[in-house]
């Protein structure tokens, strides 16, 4: 199955001259914490939440005047839409990331794939999930954290 399969195809992106203001209230809205980057309609960058919040209270700009070029990422991370879902599995476990933008192998931007989209496919094969009990311990052992007595 290919990324193009499952991913969100409406993307909400910001220009690198937005202001930082402008960044923070998207993502409010959207309830996310990055914005893809865009300039005529091919990904530049990203911006966080952290990179305003280093930008603005770290350094004392303001939010209002600082464009979101300014604090973006440019070194950004993406996946191809013709990418497996497997492959775009493993990317984003291998660098820790929650979402990616997806692009068109000429780098336009066409969606974002989110963790969420990747756990929620149905009727694919799972593997096994591991065991959470340490290596010698049997099932039937209580597992119940023993509080003491609160001293009176």
């Amino acid at each position: 199955m290919k990324i193009a399969d499952v991913m969100t195809p409406d993307l909400e992106t910001v220009s690198p001259n937005d202001t930082l203001r402008t960044a923070a209230r998207l993502m409010a809205d959207v309830e996310s914490g990055a914005l893809a980057v865009g300039e005529d309609s091919r990904l530049i960058g990203t911006i966080t939440g952290h990179d305003i919040a280093m930008h603005v209270a770290a350094e004392g700009l303001d939010p209002g005047k600082t464009t979101v070029g300014e604090a973006m990422s440019s070194d950004v991370l993406y996946c191809f839409e013709s990418e497996s879902v497997e492959e775009v599995s493993e990317k984003m476990r291998g660098w820790w990331v929650r979402r990616l933008p997806v692009v068109s192998p000429d780098k336009r931007l066409i969606g974002t794939v989110s963790l969420g989209d990747l756990t929620s496919l149905k009727g694919q094969p799972r593997t096994k999930p591991r065991s959470r009990r340490a290596p010698g311990r049997s099932g039937r052992e209580s597992r119940a954290i023993r509080r003491a007595p609160a001293a009176a």
